[in-house]
């Protein structure tokens, strides 16, 4: 296996079935718990800027001179996507001193958003999606992050009754 395809794959991770997204999308939870721990936000924020870069690189070589564009086995787009949607729990956390893994109903809601957002496509998520390029495979699951992220704030401000409701 090439360092392209351990990339796109997240180690072997976009081989399992059924629903290889959602297997990624789980591999980055532990990922975005141990950055935190070891840097805070500013950690985290940066290894999802490089997951997205590296992503980017390793689907244009999996996906050279094929049709297809956005293979089932390349998962390193849902592991960026998710490390966004971590942003709206770790960034708090990391301000305010909170462990981490006390926000567990964030690490929930942004896990079921995330995957809600990247299956489903509403918007700019589709818009992203039919770019039909590595940039649009990486970038629809970006979006979604950044959707769930926004979900689980309000979802917290709500809760938390910060939002006045």
């Amino acid at each position: 296996m090439n360092v392209a395809r351990l990339v796109g794959t997240v180690c072997g991770i976009g081989y399992l079935r059924p629903a290889p997204g959602t297997w990624g999308s789980l591999a980055a939870l532990p990922l975005a718990w141990a950055m935190h721990e070891l840097g805070g936000f500013p950690l985290l924020a940066l290894v999802t800027l490089i997951v997205f870069a590296a992503g980017i690189w390793a689907t244009r070589e999996m996906t050279a001179g094929q049709e297809n564009h956005d293979p089932s086995e390349i998962v390193v787009d849902e592991v960026a996507g998710q490390l966004i949607a971590v942003w709206a729990i770790s960034f708090p956390a990391w301000t305010h001193g909170i462990e981490i893994t006390q926000l567990w109903p964030g690490w929930i809601a942004g896990f079921v958003l995330f995957r809600l957002f990247d299956i489903s496509k509403p918007g700019p998520v589709g818009w992203a999606d039919r770019r039909s390029d590595a940039i649009g495979v990486m970038l629809d699951d970006v979006i979604a992050g950044i959707f769930a992220a926004i979900g689980v704030t309000l979802l917290a401000g709500v809760a938390h009754g910060v939002l006045g409701l």
